[in-house]
């Protein structure tokens, strides 16, 4: 089976260290719909939701391995659960999980791009690939629905699919999610002068570095959807 890939959104909060070392904090959330296709004019609209504890078999197995990627792309990985630089903390919520990007990651061409495409509030989901675990191991791994018709509700008899369990393999940075409330934050803790700078951060009239415009709106946006 192909993996598949799911565009529902997630957050990122990025930090700076005085060690060189870049730390990420995602949220990818459970019971959310996402808008795989509108149906066009004569086909079915399709969304699609996890549920909580999805993931829960990849994150506690010890032999299976799951990477952080930049869209999708095994040849561009920023972390792995078994290299230790990426730890999960699964709720009821949603599935949180630090990622660790080492020097040696950073300073690599896809690793730079994406920190500053992060930075810049450009890249801002978070995307799984997965897979559906087959029905020998998992009898119900999955759901199909018709949610209704109420136009006045945004309900257009999409088919949703629910998934109860998959297979995780990665979690990607993807610049085009499906849902518009996603951020990305730039944390100002333990960032050098020279790291404010490279972020996008100036000085006023008084000598005093402030952040970019964006980062004031994205911070916001994310405590409003939390």
């Amino acid at each position: 089976m192909m993996d598949e890939f799911a565009s529902v959104i997630g957050e990122l909060e990025v930090r700076a260290g005085r060690n060189g070392r870049r730390k990420l904090r995602g949220r990818f959330p459970y019971k959310s719909l996402a808008v795989l296709s509108d149906g066009g004019k004569l086909g079915k609209p399709q969304k699609e939701r996890f549920m909580p504890g999805a993931f829960t078999h990849s994150i506690n197995s010890a032999d299976q391995d799951i990477h952080l990627l930049v869209g999708h792309s095994f040849d561009a990985p920023l972390a792995s659960k078994n290299t230790g630089t990426l730890s999960f903390n699964d709720t009821a919520e949603a599935l949180n999980f630090d990622a660790e990007i080492t020097p040696q990651i950073a300073d690599t061409s896809y690793g730079a791009d994406i920190l500053k495409q992060i930075d810049s509030g450009l890249s801002v989901g978070i995307s799984p690939g997965f897979r559906i675990p087959p029905p020998r191991a998992v009898a119900k791994a999955e759901t199909f629905a018709d949610e209704g018709y109420d136009p006045a509700r945004g309900m257009h008899n999409a088919r949703i699919r629910t998934i109860l369990q998959a297979i995780l393999f990665e979690l990607s940075v993807v610049t085009r999610p499906a849902y518009k409330e996603a951020a990305i934050v730039v944390d100002p803790e333990d960032m050098t002068d020279e790291e404010k700078i490279a972020a996008g951060w100036t000085l006023n009239a008084a000598g005093i570095l402030v952040p970019p415009p964006q980062s004031i709106t994205t911070r916001s946006a994310i405590l409003r959807y939390r």
